[in-house]
């Protein structure tokens, strides 16, 4: 028989929607049946893991996840298998983030209360540090579909329509549960008294306001820009959380580094140097100049990356920011 502690952590994970947990938990099970000898259990056990297994992978999208008429010309959407071990992130916004996964995890529980999770985000930082990253992360984690709203579309196809298809994305919200990142958020969200704006912009920010009031679903929201200073104050007060993405510092570009590196060997490699060398780069920056520290050893035949190689490929990236 399983222990109290295995059942126990069954059924935390299923009441978590912890896929990966659950399947774990199992496996431990059926490795405990056949240690006690109950061969025919424990392969039931495990050939059930495998139809779970294949059931998860070969899960089907979501109509709307293969958008049609107007809809294509909203969406782009999909499914991502990223999770928040990909991402190096500073102790705060990880915590950020684990909360608003465990929230959305226990969405039954929390609204048996009264209450409803974090689900309205918005994401500032440099381009590459990780903001649109963290939506493809976040709904990798639940499990459930990405959506990324196209606001060139909506800006500039539909003029003079921008109300009604904005409630059609909100429809989207609330009728199919999602994660629904809007990208470079400030050519919607700039702050009303601009002297550069026109009577549209204003009346999509308007709607979006009133839209973004009103939503009650169950789906994530994310907006992500690279400039805060643009957005109108009024939608701050809109959001749950705000997180704020940076350059990384030392040990971050460290960790970064060697998560990139890690499906080929180094060697020699002075990682104070390359930190220092690598100040200033994105996240994004700097896994291209891992890529192309490797793609150099490879066409060299060096069997490992070396200081040499990858601050080479560092001070190239540089070099394409200087002239950007």
């Amino acid at each position: 028989m399983p222990s109290a502690s295995q059942i126990k952590a069954l059924l935390k994970s299923h009441i978590d929607g912890n896929n990966e947990q659950f399947l774990s938990v199992a496996m431990q099970m059926a490795a405990h049946e056949a240690k006690q000898g109950h061969g025919k259990v424990a392969l039931e056990i495990r050939e059930l893991i495998d139809q779970a297994k294949k059931s998860l992978h070969a899960k089907k999208l979501t109509p709307i996840v293969r958008p049609r008429g107007e809809q294509s010309d909203l969406f782009t959407a999909g499914y991502t298998n990223l999770r928040l071990s990909d991402m190096v992130l500073s102790e705060q916004t990880r915590e950020k983030l684990t909360r608003l996964i465990k929230e959305h995890r226990q969405i039954s529980k929390i609204r048996s209360h009264g209450l409803a999770p974090r689900k309205k985000m918005l994401l500032i930082g440099p381009p590459g540090t990780g903001k649109t990253m963290t939506a493809s992360v976040l709904a990798g984690e639940l499990s459930l579909p990405l959506f990324v709203v196209r606001l060139d579309s909506l800006i500039t196809k539909f003029m003079g329509e921008t109300a009604s298809k904005l409630r059609l994305i909100f429809d989207s919200i609330t009728n199919t549960r999602g994660v629904y990142l809007f990208d470079e958020f400030d050519s919607i969200g700039a702050h009303r008294g601009m002297s550069n704006d026109v009577g549209e912009i204003r009346r999509i920010l308007n709607s979006f306001l009133q839209l973004i009031e009103q939503d009650q679903s169950n789906s994530l929201l994310i907006a992500a820009t690279n400039h805060p200073e643009l957005l109108d104050q009024a939608l701050y007060r809109r959001f749950d959380d705000i997180v704020e993405f940076t350059l990384p510092v030392d040990k971050e570009i460290v960790s970064a580094l060697k998560n990139r590196l890690a499906s080929y060997k180094t060697r020699e490699i002075s990682w104070a140097k390359v930190a220092a060398a690598a100040k200033g780069l994105s996240f994004g920056d700097l896994a291209a100049a891992a890529d192309d520290a490797m793609r150099d050893a490879i066409i060299h035949d060096a069997a490992h990356v070396d200081s040499a190689t990858l601050l080479k490929a560092i001070c190239s990236r540089k070099t394409v920011h200087s002239h950007s």
